[in-house]
């Protein structure tokens, strides 16, 4: 019988590597922190752990949206305002 996580799992991947592409030490670094980060827990079998582990993907889903506005806002910033004295 599969584990009905597995989508989940799977799809929490494919965010994660589709996010990574704009990383700012590059995506080739990105891509393998987060392969070597999924391989680490590729045995747990525990549904709730497994939830946890998502639950924390979703986190780091978050903090790369917000390093991404963040970076888009001093970029804006920096074009189109004096800079302060």
């Amino acid at each position: 019988m599969a584990n009905p996580l597995r989508g989940v799992v799977i799809r929490l991947y494919k965010n994660l590597l589709y996010l990574g592409r704009e990383y700012p030490q590059g995506s080739a670094y990105f891509r393998e922190r987060l392969k070597s980060a999924f391989m680490k827990n590729k045995d747990v079998t525990d549904p709730e752990k497994i939830r946890q582990l998502v639950a924390r993907g979703d986190f780091v889903i978050k903090e790369l949206e917000a390093l991404y506005f963040l970076r888009k806002y001093r970029a804006m910033k920096k074009r189109y305002y004096e800079p302060e004295k």
